[in-house]
């Protein structure tokens, strides 16, 4: 007894506890999406998960029942005895009294498993439903576009059911004919009631008719074919597996229709010839037919007969990508930059990006991490306005890491360390004296050196969150140490959910699996829990019909709050004629930017791109989630930039599919790629610069191309950011009648330059660690100029310092101390010294007598240095003096 009591204890738990738990998420879920402002974003989604979860397990469970019952009605003479692996023989009577509980319990859990198979398609079925045509057809078979992005999907998801509902059927009934006596075994094989052969008749009628309407789906798939040199239906699919698909798709239900009557009859050379001559025709219309088709038709004539198809796959392709909007216009570069040319293009040259990424995230976390918790996970590149003129700047937020807090305890990691403080931001080119980055925000509390205040510095939500901490609660939170003590700080926003009851507390004690938040004194009625903390699943969660962008970043809103902006994408495998990206993506579009509040979770969707089809219907699916861009507040407006990862991937498509013409695109006759650095490709990067025939400097984004296999430039790619403009691409094309040094052949002369190389194994001689910067590539009026930094470090773990900055123009290659220095050896004229950076230049007036008196010092020191041994600062002090020597030569 005691036993048998264990055991339904066990099975209770067994039930209860996943029950329990689902209960306890989806009571959390909700109270989340009430506290974000989107419960009807829930309630849609629970709506449509409820109702296609209980119509595909009823549908399954109705047709299940319905023929079980009727088997179970019918009457056998053979209901005597049956063998049981060949020894064992059991009365079919006895056995027949539980056939039908046994069938409606397997029936009631196949419909479950339908109902939630069915849940999970809520998102096919509200695009469904809520569809719109884009007004383009595809060029075979003439269906609108939104027919192949919303309609396909649903209409290959009912077939898979209904070719499902019909098998598990068939299975089921059979198990049930089996133990009644419809079908017996004998040393001849299965004898087959006639009552079971008609049941079974009909049930294979029906499928024959989803096979049919398989066929009939599938010759949509032709469109999304491989071909090798294009993508999407070609000439041997279009005359020959679309005809076969067709002709399937109406012989089918037939010989499925003669499949039955000979099933019924028990004429099987009737039953078996048709389904051969099915099988017959699908091997030679769509495998064998087809081959001869293209060896010895299509292959011979390939370009003249896929010429319409290759035109169809590159419209699609620009159209999946949107390409069609990028502009192309000719660049006739030339080397006529003047210092006149430099002095008028201020702008740019101030923000030309000398700080790369890796460097400056090294040395922030060694000059601004403050303390071992706080930890800065990425660098942002942005642009504001800063004093009064446009700066591009590098931004990093200083999250709280809790895996590196010197005591972990739940008290700790709960209660008093609930967020990160601060950022640091700075200029992307300037740079001290001792090759570090100049700041406009430091330190904890922020301490601004420029107009850019942070009144609300507090990280609640970020990149490095973890999944829950609660606020308000009797334990002060710890916000930032200083010299005398640490000072501590109350949540004043409205994030979170109040924990005001019991009940709640027990709640998230079971979600979050402590007790402590059930049995801790310090938590009131007043506290608050804020979880799902980290933004990129906070967004997700709300949203996960998009695809989130993997760099978010941090902007400065005009009261000095901090906003984590994240691009989001629309993105379909449906576009007919496209070719898709790894994964089977063929459309995207960069049509929502999101924006979370860094202080109190709350997060907005705001539309960049009303024309996209998909941001339409999903607009119809949840109206209210989705804001237009115009509802963005003006100071977060001006920091929408263009998101690099997208512009990778067009440019990507654009390398080949910038041509147009099917013959030239057959032939790879100008396919261009993107260039190759130390084995990596080149990304996108973000400038401020002047276009050709603008007069006003901008930020954009900027990638070069170069011919395939070889090193010399083709084009440049840019992507506007601003305004207006937002969005706008143009393709900026070289004259292929002259050589455009490209970014490897300008590394190459680098690494030739013998003054460069010698410095460089001078610094690796002395244990130091070189870093070579991102190779820029800078368009300045007609010409372009290439800028490298030079980073060193006095070992991996080493602070990197800036110590070098390369230019290149024209067959010329410098290196200085800073980029204004570099600029007035190739060029000449002297720019204000905080055009660049914070290193005073020298004086280029001095007399004749004050420059040989400085030669002879530097001689003096190069020759100390050198019987000292110290080869790294001889070199220095060379260099020095060569810049003397020239200057004494004008």
């Amino acid at each position: 007894m005691i036993k048998n009591k264990f055991i339904l204890i066990l099975i209770l738990v067994a039930v209860v506890l996943p029950f329990a738990s689902s209960l306890i998420s989806f009571y959390t879920d909700w109270l989340f999406f009430v506290e974000t402002g989107f419960s009807s974003v829930f309630t849609t989604t629970l709506y449509a998960k409820t109702a296609a979860g209980l119509l595909f397990g009823a549908v399954l469970f109705a047709v299940l029942l319905i023929n079980v019952l009727f088997a179970n009605r019918a009457h056998f003479p053979y209901s005597g005895i049956f063998m049981v692996g060949g020894n064992i023989r059991v009365q079919r009577d006895e056995v027949a009294r539980f056939v039908k509980p046994l069938a409606l319990l397997a029936s009631l859990l196949l419909a479950l498993l339908a109902g939630n198979w069915g849940a999970m398609r809520w998102e096919e079925i509200l695009l469904f439903t809520n569809r719109v045509d884009v007004g383009t057809v595809d060029p075979i078979i003439g269906k609108d576009i939104g027919f192949y992005l919303f309609s396909l999907p649903f209409w290959e998801m009912l077939k898979g059911f209904a070719g499902f509902v019909l098998l598990a059927t068939a299975v089921v009934v059979g198990a049930v004919y089996f133990v009644r006596g419809g079908i017996i075994m004998t040393e001849r094989g299965a004898t087959v009631d006639e009552k079971v052969r008609r049941h079974l008749a009909v049930l294979i009628g029906l499928f024959a008719c989803t096979i049919a309407a398989g066929f009939y789906l599938d010759s949509f798939g032709l469109l999304y074919a491989n071909n090798g040199a294009f993508y999407g239906a070609g000439y041997a699919d279009v005359n020959s597996r679309l005809l076969t698909y067709r002709i399937l798709t109406f012989l089918t239900p037939l010989a499925g229709i003669m499949l039955a009557v000979g099933v019924w009859k028990g004429t099987w050379r009737m039953a078996l010839l048709p389904p051969a001559v099915v099988v017959a025709i699908y091997v030679i219309g769509l495998s064998i037919y087809p081959g001869v088709l293209q060896k010895f038709k299509v292959a011979p004539n390939e370009l003249a007969l896929e010429t319409p198809y290759i035109k169809n796959n590159l419209e699609f392709t620009r159209f999946g990508y949107d390409l069609e909007k990028i502009e192309t216009i000719p660049f006739d570069v030339d080397t006529k930059l003047t210092a006149a040319d430099i002095a008028n293009n201020d702008a740019t040259i101030k923000n030309i990006r000398l700080w790369d990424h890796a460097p400056l995230l090294k040395t922030y976390s060694q000059l601004q991490q403050i303390r071992t918790y706080y930890k800065f996970f990425d660098v942002d590149n942005d642009r504001y306005k800063v004093n009064g003129q446009y700066t591009q700047v590098m931004l990093s937020p200083r999250e709280l890491s809790y895996a590196d807090l010197p005591s972990k305890n739940w008290i700790n990691e709960r209660l008093i360390f609930t967020h990160g403080n601060g950022i640091t931001f700075g200029p992307v080119s300037r740079i001290s004296k001792e090759g570090l980055p100049e700041f406009f925000v430091k330190d904890i509390p922020p301490v601004s050196l420029a107009d850019i205040k942070v009144t609300k510095p507090e990280i609640y939500f970020g990149e490095l969150s973890n999944d829950y901490v609660i606020v308000k609660t009797k334990v002060p939170e710890f916000s930032y140490p200083t010299a005398t003590g640490d000072i501590n700080t109350t949540y004043a926003g409205t994030g979170g959910v109040a924990i005001d009851s019991l009940l709640k507390k027990a709640i998230f004690a079971a979600k979050f699996r402590t007790e402590k938040i059930l049995l801790s004194s310090d938590i009131t009625s007043e506290s608050r829990i804020l979880y799902k903390r980290n933004i990129n699943e906070r967004i997700r969660a709300i949203a996960p019909f998009l695809r989130f962008d993997a760099d978010p970043y941090m902007v400065v809103d005009g009261k000095g709050g901090l906003k984590w902006m994240i691009d989001a994408y629309t993105y379909s495998d449906r576009l007919p004629y496209s070719k898709p990206l790894r994964g089977g993506i063929n459309y995207m579009r960069n049509s929502v930017k999101t924006v979370v509040d860094a202080y109190d979770g709350s997060v907005n969707f705001y539309i960049s791109d009303p024309d996209d089809v998909l941001v339409k219907v999903y607009s119809r699916m949840f109206p209210g989630l989705l804001k237009p861009l115009s509802a963005m507040p003006d100071d977060l407006r001006t920091h929408v930039r263009y998101p690099h990862n997208f512009l990778q991937i067009q440019a990507a498509m654009f390398a080949a599919y910038h041509m147009t013409d099917p013959k030239v695109f057959y032939n790879k006759e100008n396919l261009w790629e993107i260039p190759v650095l130390d084995e990596k490709p080149m990304e996108p990067y973000y400038t401020i610069m002047k276009l050709p025939g603008e007069k006003v400097e901008e930020y954009i984004l900027l990638l070069p191309f170069t011919p395939s296999k070889r090193d010399n430039l083709a084009a440049w790619l840019t992507a506007r950011c601003d305004g207006e403009n937002y969005g706008k691409i143009m393709a900026y094309t070289f004259p292929r009648d002259r050589l455009i040094y490209g970014p490897k052949q300008i590394d190459a002369r680098i690494n030739q330059d013998s003054f460069i190389s010698q410095q460089l194994s001078l610094w690796n001689q002395r244990g130091s660690e070189v870093i070579r910067g991102s190779l820029l590539v800078i368009p300045i009026e007609k010409s372009l100029l290439y800028v490298q930094p030079l980073f060193l470090a006095a070992d991996k773990a080493g602070l990197p310092e800036l110590k070098r900055v390369i230019v290149a123009f024209g067959d010329q290659v410098v290196m200085e101390e800073n980029l204004e220095l570099a600029l007035q050896r190739l060029f000449g004229g002297k720019k204000s010294p905080a055009a660049v950076s914070g290193v005073v230049p020298a004086d280029t007036k001095a007399t004749p007598a004050t420059l040989a008196k400085e030669a002879m010092s530097l001689y003096e020191k190069a020759v100390t240095l050198q019987r000292q041994g110290n080869w790294s600062g001889y070199g220095e002090e060379l260099r020095k003096l060569e810049q003397v020597l020239k200057r004494m030569a004008q």
